[in-house]
């Protein structure tokens, strides 16, 4: 017998809904592909849920527990991450484009090929991040995170005041 992680069917919902709280505890669900636009998970446990690919744009995540989750190739354009906790997450292809991650927690997060265009990074914990290769990432965005020295910046293009891009 081998454990696998529960799945749930979640259908497109509006950008009104909101989750019950008995389906907020959904560490290791199975949501890949999944149409979350506009919903409210916030508070939610999904660590180490497959979110791959799904479209989260606009979606509420504040406060919520990603640590370790794949969400490689998803569509998080908009979407609220405030204090969200993503250590350890695969954001590897991600559209972070306009993500509000003020207080979010990036330690460790794999941002290889991530849009950070325009995302908001006031106060975020990128403690052995590595940005190198993130995308149209900017000075402005690193001044008001909180890189360590273990965190591994992207380096700077000649005439191009974009880090990244």
């Amino acid at each position: 017998m081998h454990d696998e992680p529960p799945t749930l069917a979640v259908p497109a919902v509006s950008a009104s809904h909101v989750l019950p709280v008995p389906a907020r505890a959904m560490a290791g669900v199975d949501l890949e592909g999944a149409d979350l636009t506009g919903c409210d998970l916030s508070g939610a446990d999904l660590e180490s849920a497959h979110l791959g690919s799904a479209d989260l744009t606009g979606a509420r995540l504040v406060a919520t527990v990603l640590r370790d989750a794949d969400l490689s190739g998803a569509d998080l354009t908009r979407a609220l991450l405030r204090q969200a906790d993503l250590r350890g997450a695969d954001l590897y292809g991600a559209n972070l484009s306009g993500a509000d991650l003020r207080g979010a927690r990036l330690d460790g997060a794999l941002l290889d090929g991530a849009d950070l265009h325009g995302a908001l990074l006031d106060g975020a914990g990128l403690d052995g991040t590595d940005l190198r290769t993130a995308l149209r990432l900017d000075e402005r965005q690193l001044m008001t995170a909180h890189p360590t020295p273990r965190t591994l910046l992207p380096t700077p293009q000649a005439g191009d005041p974009a880090l990244r891009g």
